[in-house]
């Protein structure tokens, strides 16, 4: 069996996503990404690093009408990269970012549609973190210091930044439960319960502890 894992995680805003992916990666002993992606797909494509931050997890029109000749903008053909609108050309460098580094070695990898990207990748494990939305805003205001109104509004407002993302991308339904290998509620069981939880299905996925996630039981 091939022991390289890579674990994607898409997450309700709130939900402790990013919180268990950092903490996978430490047990795991294995690379995380998340804003790092946009440094690295900067620096593989030499376009400036603020406009993947402008562009990161936005979507402006639908990325499958231009890019399908079915029903797309451009007609009965497949458009040249230099006809594909700029976030549209971002999220093919962002995915070949991905996908190399899905092949490099196992790692984590949060939001920016990794598991759509990763979905033929036989080492690839996608998980849906969500949560009760009180929990969610607690979190937020908690963290960020914000009141409770207006945390809210930063949870809705970014939920739907996401899913729009995603959707957008991908032609699939961000959140979906059969979109995703996994999906965990934090309300239920806590980030540390998480982390066991999806280290735990890993292993009964892989069929045997892979090589990387065997290193936190020695």
């Amino acid at each position: 069996m091939n022991n390289k894992i890579v674990i994607t995680i898409a997450r309700q805003f709130g939900s402790g996503g990013r919180e268990i992916g950092e903490m996978l990666a430490e047990k795991m002993k294995i690379p995380f990404y998340d804003k790092a992606l946009i440094h690295l797909a900067s620096k593989e494509s030499g376009i400036d690093e603020d406009l993947f931050a402008l562009a990161d997890e936005n979507a402006v029109q639908s990325f499958w009408s231009a890019t399908t000749g079915a029903t797309g903008i451009y007609g009965s053909r497949l458009p040249v990269f230099n006809e594909i609108p700029m976030n549209d050309k971002l999220f093919i460098i962002q995915s070949s970012t991905i996908k190399k580094l899905a092949e490099a070695s196992s790692c984590v990898i949060v939001g920016r549609c990794a598991d759509y990207i990763l979905r033929s990748d036989p080492g690839a494990l996608s998980v849906f973190i969500h949560a009760e939305e009180k929990d969610k805003i607690n979190r937020i205001i908690h963290s960020y210091g914000v009141p409770e109104k207006e945390a809210k509004e930063i949870m809705n407002k970014t939920d739907k930044k996401r899913a729009s993302y995603y959707n957008y991308y991908s032609g699939e339904k961000w959140g979906r439960a059969d979109n995703y290998d996994l999906s965990v509620n934090t309300s239920a069981i806590g980030i540390e319960g998480a982390v066991s939880l999806i280290i735990k299905f890993a292993e009964i996925k892989f069929g045997e502890t892979p090589q990387s996630i065997d290193t936190i039981h020695s």
